[in-house]
């Protein structure tokens, strides 16, 4: 009995690095977009035109990222398809750090209105402006120790592509 329960314990194998890789290259964004929505539609933080675009690079890594897992984690094909999510992954910190540096005023920003507004007429769009929320991509709406979301986003993001990247090359080595 005793040497059953202690095989039971020693069973558990680590990840190789390829699933590992795998593994974050579908959570990271996953859980980065949560954290978006949650902050729009739970704590009232409205995001400006950067945002969404940091939002898109993510929602473009998920794809490749679900594909990496038709094949076995140590797979040329999952390797591409891993190594494509850290990609955009990437390109979504690369925006997030423009975006930081806008809002630090350290890069120039939009000197045109942007909008996400639609419609089939001049009525409806003006009645969509007005309703909307003023959000400009140069402003802080949150921070924590001095960063703001788009920082956060891209310390996370492109951390994380260097990561997964270096996790995926390295193949199925434990």
């Amino acid at each position: 009995m005793a040497e059953a329960v202690a095989g039971a314990s020693t069973s558990s194998t680590p990840l190789s690095r390829s699933a590992a890789a795998r593994a974050l290259a579908l959570l990271l964004p996953a859980a980065l977009l949560a954290g978006a929505f949650g902050s729009q539609y739970f704590g009232g933080l409205y995001p400006c035109e950067m945002c969404w675009w940091q939002r898109y690079a993510h929602e473009a890594a998920l794809v490749p990222a679900a594909l990496a897992f038709t094949a076995p984690a140590g797979s040329q094909r999952s390797r591409l398809f891993i190594l494509a999510a850290a990609l955009a992954i990437a390109v979504s910190g690369a925006i997030g750090f423009y975006h930081a540096g806008v809002e630090l005023k350290i890069f120039e920003g939009f000197t045109t209105c942007t909008s996400t507004a639609h419609g089939t007429s001049t009525e409806d769009l003006l009645k969509q402006i007005v309703a909307a929320p003023m959000v400009r991509c140069d402003q802080v709406q949150w921070s924590l120790f001095g960063i703001s979301l788009a920082g956060w986003n891209a310390i996370l993001s492109l951390g994380g592509a260097a990561v997964i990247t270096f996790l995926s090359l390295k193949g199925s080595q434990r």
